[in-house]
């Protein structure tokens, strides 16, 4: 072989491993990724049916139900409400009034079983995409206009 095919050979084989390697991630990734979704998206069947999600916003004042280490609560976003039901324990920090984000699916009756809860961490903070859906949920129930993609980007960078 010639020097040249050598080199031809060398990269062309580099090429399929750095291809393969590509898509062995790409495919990693997208099995793994769980989009945000609000309980009013989730009862519009925006949500996936067949895949992990998460749903977030406001734990219900008065839902939260022990069952020994299964949990029972109701997620809102002030227009609507989602049922979860959730087995584990629950992190220091999660309590009704609370924002919280729950990843998991929904089970054939529309309950939401979540696999993981996440609360939030201060007085002060909620995760963006929850406070933009309660901010949406809070005008859409005062009848004013719906909050642009341009304020809610200023949002989520603040």
């Amino acid at each position: 072989m010639k020097p040249r095919h050598k080199r031809i050979a060398i990269i062309v084989g580099a090429l399929a491993s750095l291809s393969v390697a590509a898509a062995l991630v790409l495919n990693a990734l997208k099995s793994n990724v769980a989009f945000f979704y609000t309980p009013t998206q989730v009862t519009s069947g925006e949500a996936p049916r067949d895949r992990a999600f998460r749903v977030g916003g406001l734990v219900k004042q008065g839902t939260l139900k022990r069952d020994q280490m299964t949990v029972h609560f109701v997620i809102t976003d002030t227009a609507m409400d989602m049922p979860v039901s959730y087995t584990g324990i629950l992190p220091d920090l999660f309590t009704e009034g609370k924002g919280a984000v729950a990843q998991g699916r929904l089970d054939p009756s529309g309950q939401f079983v979540a696999s993981e809860v996440l609360a939030k961490h201060d007085e002060n903070y909620m995760p963006p995409e929850a406070k933009h859906a309660v901010d949406v949920a809070h005008q859409k129930a005062k009848g004013a206009p719906k909050v642009n993609s341009a304020a809610r980007s200023a949002e989520v960078s603040q």
